[in-house]
Order: C-alpha cells, then structure tokens, then sequence
C-alpha cells in the first residue's frame, strides 16, 4: 500500500515546495475544467475535455514514483469528482442523515478508482518509453471505466465519454465505439495536444505531425456527425407517448396514507394525455409507492384497470413489486423472510407494463441497483450489512433483477393503421441509463424503443437531474434508439435516434408530455459488438500488469 499510494516522508528544498504548489494548482486547474466540461454545463464548455487532462499529464510526466503519480491522480479526480457529484447525499432539509455520509464517501472513493489508469501509466513507464506509456494512456482509461461498472460498488456516473453529451455533433460515433471509445479519444486527444506543445520547440516536424494528427481526428469524427445527422431519417413506425410528471415531494411519497390521492393525480394527468391522443401511457420510478400487485390493494388496482380499459391504452409504470414463496423448494437464494407474516419473498424496484386486453403483467425487475442508495454492496456475501445500513425511506433492501426483459405492446391493438407494427420497450429503471453494455443488452433483444423511469427529485435543482438526462442522449445515439424519460419532477424528455432532444419538461413542475416516437429496428456496430474496445483496451492493461509482475518475480528469484 505505501509503494501505491504513500512514502515516507523526506524533507524538500524551498525549489520542491515551489514545484509542489504549481503541481497541485496544475492539478486543481485540470479538475476543474474537466468538471466544466461536464453537463449542465453548455455546449462550448464541453470542449474543455479535450484539454483538461494536459495539466494532470504534465505533472505525471515529471514524476518517477508510483506514490507520488497516484498522488497527483487522487488530487485531480478529487477536484473532478467534488464539482460534478457533490448533490449525490442531496444535503436538503428532509434528506436521510445516511444518505448525506454515503455522498461524502463517494466524494472521496470515486477518486481512488482514478488510480488505475494512473498505476498502469506507471507500470508501462517502467517496460516501455515515457512517449510510448503517454499512448497507452486512453487504453488504461477505458480499462478501468470498464472495470468499474463489474462490482457491486460501480458508479459510472464520471465516464469522460458522457461529458461530451451536449457535443452532439461528435458523440455520434458511438454507435461504433459507444461511450467509453469516446472517453478513449478525449484522452488521446490530450495526449497529442500536449504532445504538440512539448515538441512546438524542439522539433517542427513532430509538432506538425501531432497537431495535423489532431485535427484529422477531429475532421473524421465531425465528417462523421455530419454525415449521420444529414442521413437519418425518422422511422417509419411511430408511436405517440404520453409522459406523466407528476411531480410529487419524494419524502412524503412513502408516508403511508397517501395512495389514494397519488392515484387521483396519475389518473387526472394521464386523461389529459389521452386526449391529446397518447396510446401508451407513462408513469415515474415507483409511481405509487405500494406493492400494487401484491394483493393488498384491489380498488387501487381496479381503477387503473378500469381507465386504462376505457380508454383503449398501455400503462408503463415504475413499481415496486413482491414474489411470495411459501415452497423451500423453488425458492430463489436471494430470497428474504418476513418474521411478522412467516412467509418469503423477493422484492423489487420494478417496471410493468398493463394492457387493456389482459391481466397479464409484463415486469421488468432492476437489475443495476445504487450502491448504498438501494442495495448494500456485497449483501449476499454480508447479508448482515444489509440490516444495518438502510435509510430512511427504506430503499436500501431491493433484491437484483434476474434477466433483462422487452415489453411488447402491439399497435394493431391501439391503431389499425398500424397493423404488422410492434413497440418493443426496453424498460430501463433510473440509474441503469448510465450502464452503456447493460443497455445493448435491451437492444439485442429487439427493443425497438428504450424507455427510462426515474425519481430524480431526491438531488433537488442541482447538476444530477440534468447529467441524468444528458447522459441517455448518448444511450439514443450508441442503440440509435428513441429514448423516452419519464421522471417524477423532471427531467421528462423525448430523445430520437440522433441524440436530439425534441421534447422535454422543466424540473419540479406537473406536466403531462405527448409525443410522437419513433421505432428502430436497425442494430448498430456498437449495440452488436459492445466488448470489443473494452477487451482490447483490458488485454493491453493486464499485458502491462503481467510484463510487471513477471520482472518482479525474477528479481525475486534471483534474490
């Protein structure tokens, strides 16, 4: 551990103190512009991602130590990550004490995952030029925003690719590289800028060659923007959606007492998209904040039968559902036990989809649960530390989904114009709209539209609502898919194939959106082949990581 992250403390001369301040301002600097780079932020900031890392560069360059390079990683992520996440433990009023010290935690974790790029920097240094570990760089990047998403703790809320959401222009190569290849090209770019800088004087013709290299990538990736923003067209199918916002105090959604005028609410905003001529009829992440379908409620449950049957319309609703299981034998080994009702079950934050035409339920369980938020991590490993830590609202006890699913809902059924047409719904709940390999997943199954519910209410009016949103733009282009986002009190959007925008809501106001969306069923390079740049870019890190070790193990032999 002191080799990766500390050393003993030697005394420095008045010049290393100096130089340790310009590092550390360098570092505050580059943090600071990467943030900026990120949404809400507008467009014409974004381009400071392809800058923001040449400070943190030219301070890794000048360093030998492996402490001290991580070092100097923890302090710009630190800077990074304490502008872009800081509304992550929400610090309003009524926010869950647990919630606000699992932000500060993650204000200081996220930082250390910096530290694998940074320590797999230092190992190619040590086999390869200094030039030559520079170019490995982007690899080691995307190694590690990979590995991140494989462990109960991910959070890949930071990956650089997303900050270039509002960049629409040049994210539309992710429907061949995805996100990650993006975050890949933002840190080569970097790497040549600097480059550029550093033989301005000492060579013409290699500044020539890294500036022109520059400008070819940027000239491919817009070429390449230009041409698929001219040349695609909406789809042929359409479907028009109705996105109820209901706007509804997060906190006081799970006081109990409160179903009935919730469901009053729901059932008034989505009349009102009926006549606007909505067939399919949206609702938040856990819109009624009840085991619906648990048997419990049958009024509640008969009157959205009921509207939904009158009018002719599908339902898509967050929910939370529950499986009871009272066979030992079939039961599942997450399964949980209910002293008080001597019974077992599962429970989830969920998706279903109601028709007018049968009971049967469609449901979608999540599968990517917020580390601390909604799942201890590693519970199955400790289920003890899924009993001490739950806050408030009582969401931290969700069990993980099974299986991706598509909910199918034929336009025959709402639309005889439509006849051989089918929506074919990829039910995404909140935070896994951040998952860009989870997503394909949804796709390959012949999705033809993803939809995303979520409560975004719980960070107020700060940047989290807003990344949230941005962050499926690049979801849209990567499956070139519509996107539909319902949310509780915002930000309710509609996102085509392109990554565009055409409709949206404000935050913290009722509103009711229609929509014409349309259908894809083209599959993209990326959405078909998700894990080739993450294998490529894994491999070289880990020969980087083997080449290390195997130099260690024969000096040790020798010994």
């Amino acid at each position: 551990m002191k080799i990766f992250f500390f050393r003993k403390k030697i005394p420095r001369s008045a010049e290393e103190i100096r130089q340790l301040r310009k590092d550390r301002l360098l570092l505050i600097t580059g943090g600071l512009m990467l943030a900026l780079s990120f949404p809400p932020m507008p467009f014409p900031l974004t381009i400071l991602s392809f800058v923001s890392l040449i400070p943190l560069l030219l301070v890794l360059e000048r360093r030998s130590g492996l402490a001290s390079i991580n070092k100097a990683m923890y302090l710009f992520a630190f800077i990074f990550c304490l502008f872009t996440i800081y509304w992550v433990g929400s610090w309003q009023s009524e926010a869950d004490p647990f919630l606000m010290i699992a932000g500060t935690v993650l204000l200081f974790f996220n930082p250390l995952l910096f530290l694998i790029p940074s320590t797999l920097y230092y190992l190619a240094r040590k086999v390869l030029n200094q030039n030559a570990a520079l170019f490995l760089m982007p690899f080691f990047w995307i190694t590690y925003e990979y590995l991140y998403t494989l462990t109960d703790l991910s959070f890949p809320w930071l990956n650089i690719g997303h900050g270039l959401a509002n960049f629409n222009i040049f994210i539309q190569a992710a429907d061949i590289i995805g996100a990650m290849g993006l975050s890949g090209v933002v840190v080569l770019i970097n790497i040549l800028i600097y480059l550029s800088i550093k033989f301005r004087r000492e060579s013409t013709s290699k500044f020539l060659l890294i500036a022109g290299s520059v400008l070819i990538i940027f000239g491919l990736f817009i070429s390449y923007g230009l041409i698929q923003q001219e040349g695609r067209k909406s789809g042929s199918a359409k479907v028009k959606v109705g996105i109820i916002q209901p706007d509804i105090n997060p906190w006081d959604k799970w006081e109990v007492g409160g179903l009935n005028e919730f469901l009053n609410l729901y059932l008034e905003l989505s009349d009102q998209a009926v006549s606007k001529g909505a067939k399919i009829i949206v609702w938040p992440e856990t819109a009624l904040p009840v085991y619906l379908f648990s048997g419990n409620y049958p009024f509640a449950v008969d009157r959205i039968y009921d509207f939904i049957e009158t009018k002719k319309v599908y339902l898509l609703t967050g929910i939370p559902y529950i499986n009871y299981y009272f066979d030992e034998k079939n039961m599942p080994e997450d399964v949980k036990y209910s002293k008080a009702g001597n019974y077992y079950y599962t429970s989830y934050n969920g998706i279903v989809l109601l028709s007018p035409y049968t009971k049967d339920l469609q449901k979608y369980g999540k599968m990517k649960l917020v580390p601390l938020g909604e799942r201890v991590p590693f519970a199955d490993k400790l289920p003890f530390l899924a009993d001490l830590l739950k806050w408030g609202v009582g969401l931290s006890g969700w069990n993980v989904g099974k299986d991706t699913s598509v909910f199918k809902v034929n336009l025959k059924d709402i639309d005889e114009n439509k006849s051989g047409y089918s929506v074919k719904i990829g039910p995404l709940v909140c935070y896994e709209s951040v998952y860009e390999q989870f997503v394909t997943e949804f796709v390959n199954k012949d999705a033809n539209l993803i939809s995303v519910v979520t409560n975004d209410s719980w960070y107020g009016k700060s940047s989290g609502p807003y990344q949230h949103k941005e962050f499926a733009v690049l979801r849209a282009v990567e499956n070139r898919r519509s996107v539909i986002r319902c949310a509780n009190g915002g930000i309710s959007c509609v996102i085509n194939q392109s990554g565009i925008t055409e409709a949206e809501t404000r935050l913290f106001a009722k509103n009711v959106l229609v929509a014409d969306v349309s259908l894809n069923e083209e599959k993209t390079f990326y959405t078909k082949h998700p894990y080739i740049l993450t294998g490529i870019s894994s491999v070289i890190s880990f020969w980087i990581f083997g080449i290390n070790i195997l130099i260690w193990l024969k000096k040790k032999m020798k010994l």
